[in-house]
């Protein structure tokens, strides 16, 4: 799949892969539909883009919020008319021993994680069923990032994620959406971008 011209809504595009991915993706004629709810990290991704000659419009949303997200799918569509390829990267990553760990620091990681890659996947597929196709990318963690500690939340939200998406492209392949995955180390950002661009068939 070549990205040029293609419209690309990145969740979670503020910071780390998102971030990376939205730049490596414009580079290549992608035009990008970044989203995030931190505005000043939202304003420089897009800022950095614009500034290398690319094209991208922020959208401030959160993608755990049905109502939110159906605002941002119609936002995007308002302003590009489709969206060809969508990349589930939004997340929150609680850091506490699993024993301290308070019941909204779970759900938070729940919600924004695994309900927002359901969330924006179910509002965006439709968007690409009417199109006649698409491609979803969701973003999982890689098995070595359980070494790290005091991330139970995050890494159990990752790996519903993973197990959503696998489940999910039987469903969505006879509209011709592909569903990707990915696992991904945080340590390791050149190598995901890497894999995602190949995943992607942008590389």
């Amino acid at each position: 799949m070549r990205v040029a011209g293609k419209v690309v809504l990145i969740t979670g595009a503020g910071l780390g892969l998102g971030r990376a991915l939205a730049k490596a993706l414009a580079a290549q004629g992608a035009i990008i539909a970044a989203n995030d709810l931190t505005p000043i990290n939202l304003d420089e991704v897009v800022a950095e883009i614009r500034a290398a000659g690319g094209q991208a419009i922020a959208y401030e949303h959160d993608v755990s919020k049905k109502l939110d997200l159906q605002g941002l799918v119609m936002a995007v569509l308002d302003d590009h008319e489709r969206i060809d390829i969508l990349i589930n990267h939004a997340s929150v990553q609680p850091h506490m021993p699993l024993l301290d760990m308070d019941e909204w620091d779970w759900r938070r990681a729940m919600d924004v994680i695994l309900t927002g890659t359901f969330l924006t996947t179910q509002s965006v597929a439709r968007v690409m069923r009417e199109q006649g196709g698409g491609v979803i990318l969701n973003i999982g963690a890689a098995d070595g990032e359980n070494r790290s500690g005091q991330r139970a939340a995050y890494l159990a939200a990752k790996a519903g994620v993973l197990a959503f998406s696998r489940a999910a492209a039987d469903e969505l392949a006879p509209y011709g959406i592909r569903m990707l995955e990915m696992e991904t180390r945080r340590d390791e950002l050149d190598a995901g971008v890497a894999e995602a661009l190949r995943l992607l068939g942008a590389a």
